[in-house]
């Protein structure tokens, strides 16, 4: 059987695939985003892209880097850069935990999907460590043995 998807008020706009089949998801924060109207506007027309992007920690602030936020055509001539740095709103605890996991184990924070609750934009971030490319070849045997085995229950 299918698992039927929470509903907890998320509107998924991007998911990062790439994401979980290059990284071990160790943990998972959710985190806001500064944005200005365009970029807002552009993400509910579904024009992102995560596949590239990572966060860093700046001045003591972590940013989401290399997210491409298409250009919206109707914002003339205040519309924003598609590959800016964007802040990511967290509080002190959450980012000093953060900054103790990457400090401490040479793991990477990369975001896993993007979506909106109650009309903010919301960004899932992941704790990750990077699979060599033998876990990679065993996890995609893995999840086609899962997938025979669902279609021989039928």
């Amino acid at each position: 059987m299918a698992k039927k998807p929470e509903d907890d008020g998320r509107k998924l706009v991007a998911r990062n695939k790439r994401a979980r089949y290059r990284y071990e998801i160790l943990s998972k924060v959710q985190a806001g985003l500064v944005l200005r109207g365009s970029e807002v506007k552009s993400i509910r027309q579904g024009r992102v892209a995560l596949s590239d992007a990572f966060a860093r920690f700046r001045n003591g602030e972590l940013y989401l880097v290399n997210c491409h936020i298409a250009t919206y055509d109707d914002a003339s001539y205040n519309n924003h850069e598609p590959l800016r740095s964007r802040k990511l709103l967290l509080t002190k605890r959450e980012i000093g935990k953060i900054r103790a996991k990457i400090d401490q184990r040479g793991q990477t924070i990369v975001p896993l999907s993007l979506y909106f609750t109650r009309g903010l934009a919301k960004v899932e971030l992941g704790v990750c460590r990077g699979k060599a490319t033998h876990d990679r070849r065993e996890s995609l045997k893995k999840r086609e043995a899962e997938r025979e085995m669902r279609r021989s229950y039928r």
